[in-house]
């Protein structure tokens, strides 16, 4: 191999490299320049410096660029990059400037694959992972390095740090120093997902406020707020019609539909309907599902489908806790979970939810009123003695939170009862009850030992050092549960409940029935229910229950879970005032564990709500067990995602202060005025250009659902089935195309019309601009050619190329004269707009425009 020397400045013979050669190396001039030029004259051509970070190249390169050669440069290695995916990109680097390589050597197992001929498009369609230190000011470079070295062990850096003589002294302190840090980081991340609900008093409010129009009043029978509701809404200038709904406690719907339209259809059309069906809350026989839920759920499905669009408020009494206050009816509280789904899958119709007092009085009927007008822009509220206040979810860092300082530790005695205790979550509680010391767990489920995993979980416990029993029993079953209860050991009594038990069910509010209610709702509230019955007379120690965020924020789809879920964060509130022990945490998704990850991970992903290591989740969860709080949110939560599709179709007090700590960025790059201007485009553009342009606007839209970057990777005629949608994100995708278009849109919107084009063509009919009015010459459309027209419209070119038809088609479009050929849209060339020349140019290799 010829050797260049930078000591000599050109080729040497390797002979003459003895010790004087060394010596002058070390004392003489490095002539690198003159030695690259060498190498330049002697026709060398490629490059190539091999150190663990390039110095030389750029040296190299202007010398080769000063004698007007073109070479190659490359590195091998990089600072910090110092594995074989730097060597082998330094490769590839060589490889594409025509160096040979054999690759043979470096990958031995492999064949060739032709390449196309234009850049690989590169799009990300995984989600990137949420930052959940946001906000955090960037720690001191020194500082940061300094911890870096403690999580990694590294004595002999931080011996240096510190400046010690010794790492003795240090060697003894690291294991805890750096056990500190990671417990320091979890509770920092921690913090950044703990949240809580508050009441914000709502100050300056008049002392009433006029209500105009008809509202209707929907009473259960025999119900006792009656009067009080009618006076209030008369009192402050409503023609109010009284109606109670019969058959039971929960009405039949189509019934109720009947006369819900046989009573509104001879009035003028209603300013409001104010519902006390909820104050039903005693659960009928052969039911777990109470009263007030079932027929609230079946009032809001039968004012749709009578055609009533009047906003529903729907009240309570005894429902909610504001401040200290008991919460004197829990089963209440499940038709607020209900309610909060409702104002997201039908936001036109939904007006809110009112807590009152057990005991109204004027002034309550007082604010009522004011509250129906929607003066307060609130949509939940809770009126007491001291006024009306409204419902806030806020951020609750341990350092914050409302609990007392932290207790020692809890330590679990005697037996611990865990519902779904062979559940994904019910196995990582049981797992921490394990490592804190429990004597005994009893873990109850359904199948009890035949669920999978059973067997495996129980030997990982009891090699935790605790005895383990398995229970099969429903919780829902009252004598089996007691029977569960009365065979606890009684060398190990109970001592602690947590119930993790849960069914998950995702379906649309219009479409929930009773099957669907008592299902959900069975484990949630009937099994918590019974668990506080039977216990009530055992001082217990703990009650956790894991409720979800589906009950503080809603959920589309999760009518009937949020429902349940509520329920439970009131039981522990209702328990508290009665001196017994309860924690509730309403939790977000668990990677890889839970309701939520098992059945709707990537739902949620998009949404914003991002899946928390069980780690970190359990970590919280001893948190807030220890310092028994109560009404915890737990949740990782990108707002700038979460909020835009949260608020799409309706604003959310509820939120609006979180949804302030955003960067100013406008996620959506919506605007209020995008109605008029879609109008004033449609207006502008000619006529068969406009059923594109709603064609575009249905492929974007459906994207940013999607979470693409772009329209053009959805295809026009691409089932929105296939292309991932659900009945959650077919909501998104209405609330967005309502938003824009300023058209009163049906949930099933992208069922009924099954892809884009579809869609298109029903907002083009709905905005008066699905068809081009017939010309003098064209003369009226035949029978069926609208349907003829329509199929060759979702018919790809590929295909009637395919089929021989191209040709023929063209000829019969084009004739023998001498016209201009239509563009794809139909128009001549001369009509389009720049846009559309843009769109053409774009897509001219496209079969779907």
């Amino acid at each position: 191999v010829p050797l260049y020397s930078t000591l000599t400045g050109g080729r040497i013979d390797t002979v003459s490299m003895d010790a004087g050669y060394w010596f002058d190396n070390l004392r003489s001039t490095v002539r690198f320049e003159d030695a690259t030029r060498a190498l330049l004259a002697d026709g060398r051509s490629v490059f190539v410096e091999c150190s663990p970070h390039p110095v030389l190249t750029v040296g190299i390169q202007e010398t080769a660029e000063a004698a007007g050669a073109d070479v190659a440069v490359v590195g091998s290695l990089r600072r910090g990059e110092g594995d074989g995916e730097r060597f082998l990109t330094a490769l590839s680097q060589a490889w594409v400037t025509g160096v040979q390589v054999d690759w043979s050597s470096v990958i031995p197992a492999g064949h060739r694959v032709e390449l196309p001929g234009y850049a690989f498009q590169h799009q990300r369609y995984w989600l990137e992972p949420a930052s959940t230190t946001a906000g955090n000011k960037a720690a001191d470079a020194e500082e940061a390095a300094f911890w870096d070295a403690v999580e990694r062990g590294d004595l002999a850096e931080l011996t240096g740090t510190l400046e010690l003589e010794s790492s003795r002294e240090l060697g003894a302190l690291l294991p805890a120093l750096s056990s500190w840090r990671t417990r320091r980081r979890q509770d920092t991340t921690i913090d950044t997902w703990r949240y809580r609900i508050e009441w914000a008093p709502l100050t300056g409010l008049p002392a009433t406020g006029p209500l105009s129009g008809t509202w209707l009043v929907v009473v259960p029978p025999a119900c006792e707020l009656t009067k009080w509701a009618t006076t209030a809404l008369r009192a402050a200038g409503a023609a109010v019609v009284e109606f109670e709904t019969d058959g039971g406690p929960t009405p039949d719907r189509g019934t109720l539909a009947a006369r819900l339209k046989e009573t509104t259809d001879a009035r003028e059309p209603l300013s409001g309907v104010l519902s006390l069906t909820a104050t039903a809350d005693v659960a009928p026989p052969d039911t777990t599902v109470p009263a007030g839920v079932a027929a609230t759920v079946t009032l809001a499905q039968a004012l749709g489908d009578a055609g009533i669009t009047a906003p529903l408020w729907t009240l309570t009494h005894g429902a909610v806790s504001t401040h200290d206050e008991p919460v004197d009816h829990p089963a209440q509280a499940a038709v607020w979970g209900m309610g909060r789904v409702a104002a997201l899958e039908h936001p036109d119709r939904w007006g809110g939810l009112v807590d009152i007092p057990l005991t109204p009085d004027s002034t309550a009927g007082d604010l009522l009123a004011l509250i129906l007008t929607g003066g307060t822009g609130e949509d939940q509220l809770a009126i007491r003695d001291r006024g009306a206040s409204a419902r806030r979810l806020v951020r609750a860092p341990q350092g914050t939170a409302t609990a007392q300082p932290a207790p020692p530790a809890w330590t679990p005695t005697g037996t611990v009862l865990v519902t779904g205790g062979t559940g994904a979550i019910g196995a990582e509680a049981a797992r921490w009850l394990a490592a804190r010391g429990a004597p005994h767990l009893l873990l109850v489920g359904r199948r009890g030992g035949e669920t999978d995993g059973a067997g495996e979980l129980a030997e990982e416990l009891t090699a935790l050092g605790t005895t383990v029993t398995v229970a099969a029993c429903d919780v829902t079953d009252r004598d089996a549960l007691a029977a569960v209860l009365a065979a606890v050991p009684a060398q190990w009594p109970l001592t602690a409940v947590l119930h993790a038990a849960g069914v998950d069910g995702v379906t649309a509010l219009d479409e929930i029935d009773a099957e669907h209610l008592d299902t959900v709702l069975g484990a949630k509230v009937t099994g918590a229910r019974l668990l506080h019955e039977l216990t009530r007379g055992t001082k217990l120690e703990q009650f956790v229950v894991f409720s979800s965020g589906a009950a503080v924020w809603g959920g589309g789809g999760q009518g009937a879970y949020a429902a349940g879920n509520a329920f439970l964060d009131a039981l522990v509130r209702h328990r508290r005032g009665l001196g017994l022990a309860g924690t509730s945490v309403a939790w977000g998704s668990w990677a890889g564990a839970g309701l939520a990850a098992s059945a709707g991970a990537d739902r949620l992903r998009r949404l914003g709500v991002v899946p928390m290591e069980p780690e970190l989740a359990v970590r919280a969860l001893e948190r807030a067990i220890d310092r028994h709080e109560d009404g915890l949110v737990v949740a990782d939560i990108d707002w700038d995602v979460f909020g835009p599709a949260f608020t799409a179709s309706r604003p959310s007090p509820l939120i609006a202060a979180l949804l302030d700590e955003r960067t100013p960025d406008t996620a959506d790059g919506q605007s209020p005025g995008e109605p008029s201007a879609l109008l004033a485009r449609l207006s502008a553009a000619p006529a068969r250009q406009r059923q594109q342009i709603l064609l575009d606007l249905v492929r974007t839209e459906a994207a940013a659902v999607l979470r693409y970057r772009d329209g053009q990777v959805v295809e026009a005629t691409q089932a929105f089935k296939d292309l991932g949608f659900d009945s959650l994100t077919a909501v998104e995708l209405r609330d967005r195309l309502s938003r824009t278009t300023g058209l009163r849109l049906p949930v099933s919107l992208v069922f009924n019309h099954r892809n884009p084009t579809g869609v298109a063509a029903h907002l083009g009919s709905e905005l008066g601009v699905a068809e081009q009015e017939p010309t003098a010459d064209q003369g009226p459309a035949e029978p069926g050619e609208d349907a003829v027209r329509h199929a060759l419209a979702t018919v790809p070119l590929a295909r009637l190329r395919a089929e021989g038809l191209m040709d023929a088609l063209l000829r019969l479009a084009g004739g023998t004269d001498d016209t201009p050929a239509p563009t794809a849209d139909g128009d001549s060339i001369d009509e389009l707009d720049a846009d559309a020349l843009i769109n053409m140019a774009l897509n001219a290799d496209r079969d779907d425009v």
